[in-house]
């Protein structure tokens, strides 16, 4: 059967920590693909994105170039009524074929912690494999103790588990690089370089199109913040 990683969020903007949790989960996972799926409505986000769908959408597609194995999805950004809903995801690549346990949805142990929030759970754990990348400063374990009744679940990556047509929860202890969108926005109304946090190509797009309060002067200050990314 073939392996479908999902990785979800708000993407504004994507970063190497992204990059980094769907490299990990491919590898611990063996996955054929990984899909990042920006949100149209971020349901656990107070205030919108700061950038539209369209530029989300094109800095994951810029992102991912030279990934053969990664892609940029629009499926929820198409779902333009109401919250981008986990679930409503997951149900709609049930209806398209694929099974639950072909379906890996990778998330981050401080995500994790609160999928307890999360609308249908936790019958969304039905709905997919989970896949819990360790983020800089945490644990997996430290994660699963604020989830109720997920002990009986928890499977190490490359093990066989008792019942291939169940959904697990997989821990991966990876190193990814401790970056966040909120960085980079901090960086960029700074003035400061993003090289070290995003792809190349992602802060050429970030800074042509001056988003997140991204410096005027495409000729001055920016290729200071552009010059060790070309």
């Amino acid at each position: 059967m073939r392996r479908l990683g999902l990785l979800g969020g708000t993407f504004d903007p994507v970063h190497y920590g992204h990059l980094d949790a769907a490299q990990a989960a491919r590898t611990a996972l063996q996955l054929d693909e990984v899909h990042l799926i920006p949100a149209h409505d971020p349901p656990h986000r107070h205030d919108d994105p700061r950038s539209s769908a369209f530029h989300r959408f094109a800095l994951i597609g810029l992102a991912v170039n030279g990934y053969p194995w990664m892609r940029a999805s629009d499926r929820e950004l198409r779902r333009t009524s109401g919250p981008s809903y986990t679930i409503d995801t997951l149900q709609a690549l049930h209806a398209e074929g694929w099974q639950p346990s072909q379906i890996f949805f990778i998330l981050g142990t401080d995500a994790f912690a609160e999928i307890g929030t999360w609308r249908s759970f936790p019958h969304v754990l039905d709905a997919a494999n989970f896949v819990v990348i360790a983020r800089p400063g945490t644990t997996t374990s430290a994660a699963f103790t604020r989830v109720s009744g997920i002990a009986e679940r928890l499977r190490p990556p490359g093990t066989n588990p008792p019942d291939p047509r169940k959904t697990w929860v997989f821990p991966v202890e990876a190193r990814t690089r401790d970056v966040s969108s909120t960085l980079i926005r901090t960086r960029l109304t700074a003035r400061d370089r993003i090289d070290d946090l995003v792809p190349a190509t992602v802060a050429r797009h970030i800074l042509a199109h001056h988003l997140y309060g991204a410096v005027d002067d495409l000729h001055g200050e920016d290729e200071r913040i552009t010059s060790q990314a070309a």
